[in-house]
């Protein structure tokens, strides 16, 4: 595969999608302080009017939708969020850390591991209450943007490589997310509405097929009609975002052979076209400079471009927006005794112990049997750092809090737990890689 394939498939890179990541997850961070603290102090009357209370929506005849702020970020861009999401796994599983068996191997493994463990865990801490029992898919989740935000602390001291193993960890962990959201968080299913979001999902897949590459035709008909219709079936409408990913066309309108052959032809034709004597372009320089535009344009895929141009949107703007209007809970009472919730000690326990051990165990049979390897430059060490790192599940833990509990008292219960373990999960993964460093100086 030549260098242009390569980053032609890559999406707009590794090292690119590891930094926005890595930037977004600091600003989580900030984002999540800000939203405690407002939650907290005495305007808390305000915050939860404006995400709990305000009202938003819009009246087309006799047809009304209107919900509050709170429900329109977790069903409407939360949509949006497992769309990219959707985008990135497609991406990893054709020409990604997931494209191949060898590759996909030992993340897969340690995803799977990463999601068994902290629901066991989970399940046998809140056996006994049938109400208690509904967060087991809580701690199964792996907050991306955080995690890497943390490790991009640490610089040029980790390998690319434990980046990249943690990159495909989360995306593969974000798969079973997903998974669990339609199967085990539907409790009541329209058939006939899911009967209309298959017959879209089917134009788009033939829309796919026919070569029609128009981002705002997958737009509209996933909006108006996927979307639509998952948010009245029942089954969570963040799972169409997924899904209509799914359809987005992979294949360029120009190969990469004819690429560069008509590019060698139009660079060859500006290079002997007379310059002016000004700092203007000629017509005929503008013209071919465009048509250049044009041609690159045509080399990349829909999905790249639309992964491209949506990612920052996500890192920067849904995400931050998700974080404020959902980690902002208000401790009425003692602190304490909501940690000590059997709740929260089942998540605490399943994401800071279960993604540890499912994690590091896993992997570490996959090794053994030589199922698959360690990535080059990573040791067993930066593993564990890892499956600690691994155990911040804030983003999705957070969105599954609000999918499994009816009661605002187990959601905050269930938050305050959640933001407990990220905590905790942050300093001893921090610290393990960290720990690692010293003791290589001193060698």
């Amino acid at each position: 595969m030549s260098a242009i394939r390569r980053k032609i498939t890559s999406g707009f890179g590794i090292n690119n999608f590891v930094r926005e990541e890595s930037l977004a997850g600091i600003l989580l961070i900030l984002v999540t302080i800000f939203a405690l603290f407002w939650a907290n102090s005495k305007y808390y009357d305000v915050y939860h009017y404006i995400w709990y209370e305000l009202q938003a929506g819009f009246t087309f005849g006799n047809f009304t939708l209107e919900s509050s702020l709170h429900h329109w970020i977790n069903d409407g861009l939360m949509a949006l969020f497992f769309f990219t999401i959707g985008l990135e796994i497609k991406r990893e599983v054709l020409a990604g850390e997931l494209s191949s068996l060898k590759k996909a191997s030992l993340p897969i493994f340690a995803a799977i591991g990463g999601m068994v463990v902290p629901a066991v865990i989970y399940s046998f801490i809140n056996s006994g209450d049938p109400d208690y029992i509904k967060g087991w898919g809580i701690p199964m989740a792996t907050d991306i943007a955080f995690a890497l935000g943390l490790l991009s602390l640490l610089g040029n001291r980790v390998s690319i490589n434990l980046k990249i193993f943690l990159t495909a960890l989360a995306i593969a962990d974000d798969l079973g997310a997903i998974l669990i959201i339609a199967v085990f968080y539907t409790e009541t299913i329209d058939l006939m509405e899911l009967v209309y979001a298959g017959f879209f999902l089917s134009v788009l897949f033939i829309a796919n097929k026919a070569g029609v590459r128009r981002t705002t035709f997958y737009a509209i008909v996933g909006l108006l009609g996927v979307w639509s219709s998952f948010l009245y079936s029942g089954v969570h409408a963040t799972v169409a975002g997924v899904l209509i990913a799914m359809t987005i066309p992979v294949r360029p309108r120009v190969r990469e052979n004819e690429f560069i052959t008509r590019l060698g032809s139009l660079l060859d034709r500006f290079k002997r076209e007379k310059p002016n004597n000004s700092t203007l372009l000629t017509e005929k320089q503008s013209h071919l400079i465009n048509d250049i535009c044009k041609l690159t344009d045509d080399s990349h895929t829909p999905l790249q471009k639309l992964e491209h141009s949506l990612h920052p949107i996500v890192a920067y703007f849904i995400l931050p927006i998700f974080a404020i209007s959902n980690a902002g809970i208000h401790v009425d009472g003692s602190i304490v005794s909501l940690v000590f919730h059997p709740i929260s000690i089942g998540i605490i326990a399943g994401l800071l112990i279960g993604k540890f051990v499912g994690i590091t165990l896993f992997s570490w049979i996959a090794v053994k049997f030589k199922w698959a390897s360690l990535p080059v430059n990573v040791n067993w060490r930066q593993i564990y750092g890892v499956g600690f790192l691994a155990g911040i599940g804030f983003t999705m833990s957070i969105f599954i809090t609000d999918l499994a509990f009816i009661s605002e008292e187990f959601v905050e219960i269930a938050k305050v737990g959640i933001i407990t373990d990220s905590i905790l999960a942050a300093i001893i993964g921090m610290a393990i890689l960290s720990w690692r460093r010293k003791v290589r100086k001193k060698s």
